[in-house]
């Protein structure tokens, strides 16, 4: 494995050049070349290169803007704290509070990530429009500038989710005209973008790692439903669902089983690619020290021994793992009971690891144990969970520590990178969307889209039915798993939202969604005041004060250092969101 290095301009960001790395699939396998300026790129092997560094831009930058949204999705959402102890990575704080200030560092790492993104996506489109048919086959040219503006729609939709107010920005601008205002709604750029992928990309391109016609028809339904309109996405999603293929050529699957589509050595394979729609790929051991690697989760593993050797973060919420409880039948409580009496999961928080204790004895979601780490229960291959001994600091972060970003014992070395200053570098790869999450959106678009509730239990009930199969449970007799599907019909509608809504928490949980699903259901205040009430009296060192506020918080302040280098004669093109002025 080589790695590539591009040189490039970046507009909106404050980072400096950073180099662009290739990752390991077939289609970044590249050889060595010097550093390249977008002048120096105009060919068909330099679009080529430049859009392999749009493609390296989707993980993101460091973890204060990584591609997977762990902080501003999932801890934001409720669904994890910051965890560690109070003083490492502190600028988290404020934003778990809702209380974060324009001046935090870690959004303007995040912007700076996602423009970049945008930057390449633009220098990859300039280079091909340049570009004459001698230079390039039409067919070609089309299909190159339809990843380009894929993943374009990508940055600036990701961006959209994070800010709301921002400035869509493509080909034409430059240093010159840099200084763009976003006072113009995006969304019709975004979706012009998506759109012109959708109708362009080919089914099945030359690597499985390139994004395919599939994949641009699952953005564009995506962001629909971000904007409300489920009417139009639900014809898009059942089209996916009946007819959709990765860009391996197989056709989109549920995984055989859940926990697979965490663990770098099975994640490849066809069954379980099927489940695959959209991905940032990982890469280890290539000699870029770790760079390639899944390293916005480098922080997220146990403190003290099992895997990573590092830090302690991403603690999983008690909320969070309370909602795994079922009932008799094996289904959710979808009336929030989960959070009261025995139904709250029993934990260690405040008992050492040397002292007695007994896991929880009730009913309970089988996923819980493939995405939190808990007292008494196996952690992959690394034995039982030990408690206390593996959590920095209880007081500040609860007993829970994360899953879904670990890797097994028997792969260190080989599926992580030990060059990089952490062992956590893992070959792990992000999905950014993935065929659950599809059927659990295509639910959405049959409930609150015109169609059929029917429907909706049915496509919620194929990814129960994945989560009940007792050959994929977490092999252990310290817990009792009970998980049904959905066996009557739904007749009322409000009472199928709730339950595909909670499916989502459930499935997708810890994987960066859940803070921008509240919000564009609109119930974030609503929802993360309740969750703030149950978890500031557990974690208070954590949480101190915190209140969601709304018509605040939904999204966070766009930054000052971006305020003030659009700033000219005194006035700035870019207007603060509301409440941070």
């Amino acid at each position: 494995m080589f790695n590539k290095r591009i040189k490039y301009i970046s507009i909106f960001s404050l980072a400096s050049v950073l180099s662009l790395v290739g990752c390991n699939k077939d289609f970044l396998n590249q050889s060595t070349t010097g550093l390249l300026t977008e002048q120096e790129a105009q060919s068909y092997k330099g679009a080529q290169q430049f859009l392999i560094g749009t493609y390296a831009a989707l993980k993101g930058s460091g973890w204060e803007g990584g591609g997977s949204n762990w902080v501003y999705g999932s801890i934001v959402g409720g669904e994890a704290n910051k965890g560690s102890d109070a003083g490492d990575q502190a600028n988290i704080v404020p934003i778990q509070q809702y209380a974060a200030l324009p001046t935090n560092n870690y959004f303007g790492i995040k912007w700076g990530a996602l423009y970049e993104g945008i930057s390449r996506a633009n220098a990859t489109i300039r280079i091909l429009n340049n570009l004459t048919d001698a230079d390039i086959q039409p067919a070609e040219k089309t299909q190159l500038t339809a990843e380009a503006r894929f993943l374009r729609g990508y940055y600036h939709f990701e961006a959209k989710k994070m800010w709301n107010k921002i400035p869509y920005v493509d080909e034409t601008i430059t240093v010159a005209n840099a200084r763009v205002s976003n006072a113009e709604d995006a969304w019709p750029r975004i979706m012009e973008d998506l759109d012109y992928a959708r109708q362009n990309l080919m089914e099945k391109p030359n690597a499985i790692g390139r994004v395919n016609n599939w994949a641009a028809h699952v953005m564009y339904a995506k962001a629909l439903l971000f904007q409300g309109d489920y009417t139009a996405a639900r014809p898009i999603l059942t089209d996916v669902i009946t007819n959709g293929k990765n860009s391996a050529g197989t056709a989109y699957a549920l995984a055989p089983a859940f926990h697979d589509l965490f663990n770098a050595d099975r994640e490849n394979d066809p069954a379980v690619r099927a489940e695959t729609v959209f991905a940032y790929e990982a890469s280890i051991n290539d000699g870029s020290g770790g760079i390639n690697a899944n390293y916005d989760q480098v922080l997220n593993f146990p403190y003290n021994g099992g895997p990573g050797g590092c830090c302690g973060f991403f603690q999983p919420s008690f909320e969070f793992v309370n909602s795994f409880r079922t009932n008799a039948t094996g289904l959710p409580l979808l009336d929030g009971s989960y959070n009261t009496g025995a139904n709250q999961v029993v934990n260690d928080q405040g008992i050492e690891s040397d002292d007695p204790f007994t896991t929880d004895a009730g009913n309970l979601d089988p996923r819980l144990d493939w995405t939190v780490g808990r007292r008494g229960i196996p952690y992959l291959d690394w034995g039982p969970h030990p408690g206390k001994i593996w959590i920095r600091d209880q007081g500040n972060g609860g007993p829970y520590a994360p899953k879904k970003n670990a890797y097994y014992r028997d792969q260190a070395g080989k599926l992580t990178d030990g060059t990089n200053w952490a062992s956590g570098l893992t070959a792990i790869n992000y999905k950014i969307i993935r065929f659950a999450d599809v059927l659990l959106m295509a639910a959405e678009a049959e409930i609150d889209g015109g169609g059929s509730l029917e429907k909706a239990r049915e496509y919620v009930n194929l990814v129960r039915a994945r989560a009940a199969k007792p050959a994929t449970f977490v092999p252990t007799t310290a817990a009792k798993y009970v998980i049904s599907t959905y066996p009557t019909p739904w007749t009322d509608q409000a009472v199928a939202r709730t339950a595909v809504r909670f499916e989502r928490k459930l499935e997708l949980g810890m994987e960066g969604h859940r803070f921008f699903d509240l919000v564009r259901w609109g119930v974030a205040a609503e929802t993360l005041n309740a969750f703030l009430n149950y978890e500031k009296p557990k974690l208070s060192a954590g949480y101190g004060s915190a209140t969601f506020v709304a018509g605040k918080n939904e999204y966070f302040p766009i930054p000052q250092a971006q305020i003030d280098l659009h700033t000219s004669g005194g006035t700035s093109t870019l207007e603060q969101n509301p409440g941070y002025n």
